[in-house]
């Protein structure tokens, strides 16, 4: 039999408010009482009904994930890291795919409120990255959280998770030129996504530190995009000078520019050295495996809708300053089969 809120109550030996004040994350709850309360709810395995808890009263306890991203893997990901946030403090889920490119985004935005009575929404790119989104969600009023590729969080940050892609594509480069790499070219992503100059830019910073010059020949335009990663790397490769080592924005492009390798006979990596970006499964899946920067996206999903339930509660400033939200995710350097090997003349 399904545990109920009186059940918890007893078994807590608190008042229903008690329990109620505790599910819904208000402030004055001794710290004692809330241990108490949460040990209750695990063991009857009590979950609120949060639609009857939205009709009950003006509060709404649904958040949405709104996202117009063809890499399925990234979704899976952000979903299972937002859920796993909205399970601790008892909220729903509502994930809704659109289009970034529509022309009426104020009524899908519109619609979320209205109809799913969402009481904030989490954004990945490209709609993260769009001052008129974020224009739009201050005039509906509707709590939000974006989750963007940067390097200096303002001071008092309550709507960004940042992702400091600009010191770890310094990082990757640097790992290159270790490898004694001077020649270096560098696979774009789409040039309208921040998180592609960030990237760009710290592998310009790695060479200029490094007293590398940096040639706009070896600088290839493209897509996110396995494709875009065989063509872009076929170029390169076609150089009278071709580099000894690719950095690709990320590991589907970075994918595509070994098989374009591949396809010319060129040996990985004792001829040439490529790393790619997120630590996707196309990391894993190529031979050799790839050299990337690992980006941890259920925990940066998570640290979101924390972010955003702690603001839809009006706790977000005693959050971010327990949390050290303002630091921000660095990508870490993991080295595998594509960049092992050290580069001679």
């Amino acid at each position: 039999m399904k545990a109920t809120i009186n059940d918890v109550a007893k078994h807590a030996g608190v008042s229903i408010k008690t329990v109620s004040r505790v599910i819904n994350n208000e402030p004055a709850v001794r710290k004692t009482t809330f241990d108490k309360v949460q040990v209750s709810v695990k063991a009857l395995n009590y979950r609120p009904n949060n639609s009857a808890r939205s009709l009950a009263g003006s509060k709404s306890y649904t958040v949405a994930f709104v996202y117009d991203n063809p890499n399925a893997h990234y979704v899976i990901e952000m979903q299972n890291g937002i859920l796993a946030g909205c399970h601790d403090s008892h909220f729903e889920l509502l994930i809704h795919p659109c289009s970034h490119k529509d022309d009426d985004l104020e009524s899908e935005f519109n619609n979320l409120i209205d109809h799913s009575r969402v009481a904030g929404v989490i954004l990945t790119p490209p709609f993260s990255e769009m001052p008129s989104v974020s224009t739009m969600l201050d005039r509906l009023g509707l709590a939000n959280v974006k989750i963007i590729s940067g390097r200096k969080p303002k001071k008092n940050n309550l709507s960004s998770i940042l992702i400091n892609d600009h010191h770890a594509a310094y990082t990757l480069t640097e790992h290159l030129i270790n490898l004694g790499h001077k020649d270096i070219g560098f696979l774009c992503g789409g040039m309208e996504h921040k998180s592609t100059v960030e990237r760009l830019e710290g592998y310009h910073s790695a060479l200029q530190d490094n007293g590398i010059e940096h040639r706009k020949r070896y600088v290839i335009n493209g897509e996110y995009s396995f494709d875009s990663g065989v063509q872009g790397a076929t170029k390169l490769l076609s150089r009278n000078r071709r580099p000894t080592a690719i950095f690709a924005s990320n590991d589907e492009i970075a994918a595509g520019a070994l098989f374009a390798a591949r396809l010319e006979g060129i040996q990985i990596p004792k001829e040439l050295s490529i790393v790619g970006f997120e630590d996707s499964p196309y990391s894993r899946q190529t031979r050799p495996q790839l050299t990337t920067a690992h980006q941890p996206n259920q925990i940066i999903a998570k640290q979101a809708a924390n972010l955003l339930i702690a603001k839809i509660q009006g706790r977000s400033n005693e959050y971010i300053k327990e949390k050290e939200l303002l630091k921000g995710f660095s990508p870490l350097l993991v080295v595998r089969g594509s960049s092992n090997t050290v580069f001679k003349l």
